[in-house]
Formats: C-alpha cells, structure tokens, sequence
C-alpha cells in the first residue's frame, strides 16, 4: 500500500472511527504502526531545506491504533503486563541493548547501536544509533531523538499525540541532556546543544541568551551547541512580585572542536551540572 492510500485511509478513519470496522482502513492503521516499529516512516522529519515537518497522518494512526487493539495480557520472564500495545520484538536483530527492565513499545523505532538502560520509550518515537537512554529517562509518545545523544538518568521527554498537527519534542543528534531535565510541549533542540541537570522546557518557558551585552530570548527552541542551565527571573503577580523558572542560555559547544571533547569541555568550562 503506497502512501497516498496509507494517508487517505487514515484521515478518514480519523474523521469517522466507524470506518475501522472495514478491512481496509484497519489494516491501514496496522500497516503504518508496523513502518514506525521498522523505521520507514517518522512522525517528523526534515525536508529538503532542512525544517523539521510534523506528519499528522501518523501521528492519527497512533491515535487510531489504541481503538483497534485489544487488552491483552503479556508475560516477560517473570514479570506481566496487561495492555493494548505490545513491547518491541526482535531487539538482537536490530542490534539494540535493552537492559532490565527498559521498556520499547512497539511502534517505537531505535536504530541499531542505541542503548535503553531501564527506561522507556513509548510508540512513535523514534530513538538515533549511538543514543544513550539512561536509567529512568522517558522518550514520550512520538519524541525524535537523533544519533549519539545522552539522555541522562530521569530525563522526561514529553509525548505530544494531540493535536495531531503538533510538533513533537525533537532533540537532534550530538546533543547531552542533564540528569531530571524535563522537554515537553514540542521544544526543539537543536544539535549538539547540552542542557544541564533540572533544566524544565515547555513551549512557554523562556529561553535566554545572556552571552551577549544585551539579553536575547527563545521560546521552543535552544539553538544549536548552546549551554542550557535553570534560571529564575522576577515576575509581578497581584500577591506581590515572585522568581519564575526561565531557561539561561550561557555558552557554546566549540565548532572546532570534536562532539566528545566538545562536550566535556562545555561540562567544565561552563560548570553544567549532569
């Protein structure tokens, strides 16, 4: 089935789920979940001039394909789940570690030479070779994460399923993400940018620059190789004036340098709590 039809078949189920009763748009929903769990279609990805494209299609089939499975229960080894989605097959294969008790769900994509300590990746991620998922760490519904990034312990990387046109959160490739950092709401990292332990970043949050002799501010996006740690600025409320989270912009990663010692340098250098 091409994707013409994949898509078709898809918007139209999304706009009347009485369709999933008939064969076609069904296995419509099965076919594309079965090319995310396999990496041949991406619920993001850039085009030709290199901006991020997010594919609602896909992210409606995600949506549809919690109506069409059943409850079911799973036994691994010892330990059992009772659920809609299965866990991910075939993980030697694709040349993916999983360590107990890291979970990929299925419609999730790693490539292989990723590593999942225990920790989860939900479906319609997709998760680039080289990448660490460390201890704890959350890769959420649809999530983009590129090649040889370190999602450190607790990291939470938000799911973003609705609305379907929404971004999802994108990290891309080289980039080091702090111990408990939390990315939701569809933010954008850019790559080889390092964000520092605690670090919050919703669509709202404030992203400032302060490099420079006059403040410069983001929103939903840290620019490449920069040095992300927490921040707090004063905001007046009716009750009187509060320190509110913002995100402080206070460095680069060098360009002339390799990702591995530029990483290591900006740790140092900048004093980035990981």
């Amino acid at each position: 089935m091409d994707l013409q039809n994949l898509e078709s078949l898809i918007d139209a189920a999304y706009q009347d789920r009485g369709l999933l009763e008939s064969g076609p748009h069904r296995e419509a929903v099965l076919e594309t979940i079965r090319r995310l769990d396999q990496g041949l279609l991406r619920v993001a990805s850039k085009d030709d001039s290199g901006q991020w494209i997010t594919h609602a299609w896909i992210k409606q089939a995600v949506l549809l394909y919690f109506g069409v499975q059943k409850m079911s229960v799973m036994e691994v080894g010892p330990f059992e789940f009772y659920d809609k989605v299965p866990l991910k097959k075939g993980l030697e294969k694709a040349g993916v570690r999983v360590v107990p008790p890291g979970t990929v769900r299925y419609g999730a994509h790693v490539e292989p030479g990723a590593v999942i300590m225990p920790g989860y990746v939900n479906i319609g991620a997709y998760v680039g070779s080289g990448t660490m998922v460390d201890t704890w760490a959350t890769v959420g519904s649809c999530a983009q994460v590129g090649k040889n990034c370190h999602l450190s312990g607790g990291v939470g990387l938000g799911g973003v399923l609705e609305p379907p046109g929404a971004q999802p959160v994108i990290v891309e490739d080289g980039c080091f993400i702090g111990s408990r950092a939390i990315i939701v709401e569809g933010v954008h990292v850019e790559a080889e940018a390092v964000v520092g332990a605690g670090v919050a970043l919703t669509a709202s949050t404030p992203i400032v620059d302060v490099t420079g002799s006059e403040p410069k501010e983001f929103r939903g996006r840290v620019p490449a190789r920069s040095v992300v740690i927490p921040g707090m600025r004063p905001k007046s409320f009716p009750a009187g004036q509060y320190n509110v989270p913002i995100a402080l912009i206070i460095g680069t990663r060098k360009a002339s340098t390799d990702k591995k010692t530029s990483l290591n340098e900006a740790l140092r250098d900048f004093g980035v709590s990981v």
